[in-house]
């Protein structure tokens, strides 16, 4: 073989491997795109979730007890979303971070879960409130969202482990195609709808 010849299949070599390495790192990058849309989705409907628990809440159909209790665990997922501002305003990372939610919003997720799981889990009560229209409106925007937001949460647990199969290959470790970017998370949290609020 030639000097030409080697050096030619040297340069093919290099490039095939430069191309492989390209595709896993757009791939890569895909993936985590994937991981920060869905949990932008995620939680939109986490807010639409606590939004319509403040509206049944406030519409008087609840005794007051149950009512203030809703209020309290809606509220406190919103102020759980909250975050607080840096010296240069919100963080534009935190924004497009790959750790899904924080702790303290995942627990207040699950606490306004047991909260509406407490308050409709009597089928009784849940059809006193049906007979009303504005009570069978809010039940059934509330199955709605709650439903959406358990559909939401499968898709980020699954683009998650999806970024995380992909980061485990070991040319994708050696050669650092995730760079900085943290290990992408599942939202774990307690999501299970009261048995007497149909789902849409």
């Amino acid at each position: 073989m030639s000097w030409s010849e080697s050096a030619l299949l040297a340069v093919l070599i290099l490039g095939a491997a430069l191309w492989v390495v390209w595709v896993a790192a757009s791939r890569l990058d895909r993936l985590h795109h994937k991981v920060v849309a869905s949990r932008i989705a995620l939680q939109a409907q986490l807010e639409r979730r606590a939004r319509t628990a403040v509206d049944l809440a406030a519409s008087g159909l609840l005794d007051p007890a149950s009512a203030v209790l809703l209020a309290d665990a809606a509220f406190a997922t919103s102020a759980a979303a909250e975050r607080p501002l840096g010296e240069a305003g919100p963080s534009t990372s935190e924004a497009f971070a790959l750790t899904g939610l924080a702790p303290e919003r995942e627990r207040a997720e699950s606490a306004l879960s047991v909260t509406l799981r407490s308050v409709l889990d009597d089928a009784e009560s849940v059809a006193a409130l049906r007979t009303s229209p504005p009570g069978d409106e809010l039940l059934g925007d509330l199955a709605s969202v709650w439903y959406r937001a358990q559909l939401a949460r499968r898709f980020h647990n699954e683009a998650v482990a999806q970024a995380q199969r992909a980061r485990r290959h070991r040319p994708v470790r050696w050669l650092r195609l995730a760079g900085r970017a943290p290990l992408p998370r599942t939202v774990e949290l307690d999501d299970q709808m009261p048995g007497a609020l149909d789902r849409p």
